[in-house]
């Protein structure tokens, strides 16, 4: 467990000096756009390609990404439905805190929590080939035409192939594909630059956080709520139930499965937030809250589901 642990004092630490740029006010407030989008253009698609290329991409076709697929849809419907009801009428909102409901931080919790927890971090891999190459895709298409004002065929079908993100992921995904072995010096600076890439997302997250306490009235209080409700209750919950039940899974896979599903939310819904300026605050509030909430949840997991 003391993996968990320090992959959390990274990620908090990050986070505190963030806070402490904006608290003296070293940096605006409008300063962490400039990090975002440096993080969104640049940082983050070569960080994406590098660890892409070197992925196993038969691990989607697993039953794990059946499992973690399938968990992330159900809690991404229950948020939309419940929403949509009683909550909001805004889309772009709703899709933004539906996908925060449900895709993890599998990057920078992810990676200590399956090697120090499970014991195995190739879990981690399908999990990060179904956010990058499914739902992130898919995630940021639907904020492309909420928030275009307009949009042609031609325009939906071609957006992603303009999206930096999606472009070094895709790229990431054909190399691994095709076993391609890249030299040396294509790949060094793409890591220098890709290790900016969380640093600078953190950093911005933290800034955020100097700006206005979370949870403030009128912020979306009950949306964030919801959300954080199914991101540390009900996924962990719906993802045993499907190793268990519908997959039939043995005891380690069960557990793998459900620690996996507690992962707290990633803070690539605050930087898609920012990046089309839709719900930033509520999402900002779910990345935060279900971090701090994940620990304790995990250890519940660990202390109920882990095999003998």
């Amino acid at each position: 467990m003391g993996g968990v642990l320090i992959g959390f004092a990274i990620i908090g630490f990050v986070i505190l000096v963030g806070w402490l740029l904006a608290r003296f006010r070293i940096v605006s407030q409008e300063g962490r756009l400039v990090l975002n989008k440096t993080s969104f253009f640049a940082a983050s698609p070569a960080l994406l390609f590098t660890v892409l290329a070197e992925s196993d991409v038969q691990l989607l076709f697993s039953s794990v990404l059946a499992v973690a697929l399938l968990a992330f849809v159900a809690v991404a419907l229950i948020y939309i439905a419940v929403a949509r009801i009683w909550l909001t009428k805004d889309a772009s909102r709703i899709a933004l805190a539906a996908a925060a409901s449900g895709y993890s931080n599998v990057n920078n919790i992810g990676l200590p929590v399956a090697i120090y927890v499970i014991g195995d971090a190739s879990f981690v891999g399908p999990m990060l080939l179904l956010q990058l190459l499914v739902i992130a895709p898919v995630l940021l298409l639907t904020l492309d035409i909420l928030t275009s004002g307009r949009a042609s065929v031609a325009g939906i079908l071609t957006q992603p192939l303009r999206n930096p993100m999606l472009i070094g992921s895709l790229l990431g995904a054909l190399v691994a594909a095709f076993d391609i072995q890249l030299p040396a010096p294509v790949l060094a600076p793409l890591e220098i630059l890709g290790g900016a890439a969380v640093p600078l997302m953190l950093l911005a997250f933290g800034i955020s956080l100097g700006g206005e306490r979370p949870l403030q009235p009128g912020t979306g209080r009950r949306e964030v709520w919801l959300a954080v409700a199914l991101k540390n209750a009900v996924m962990p919950a719906a993802a045993f139930l499907l190793a268990r039940f519908v997959f039939g899974m043995d005891d380690q896979l069960v557990y793998a499965c459900t620690v996996m599903a507690a992962l707290p939310s990633a803070q690539n819904m605050y930087q898609y937030a920012l990046r089309y300026d839709r719900a930033t605050v509520i999402t900002r509030d779910i990345v935060l809250l279900t971090t701090v909430l994940a620990l304790p949840v995990m250890l519940l997991i660990a202390w109920l589901v882990k095999p003998a």
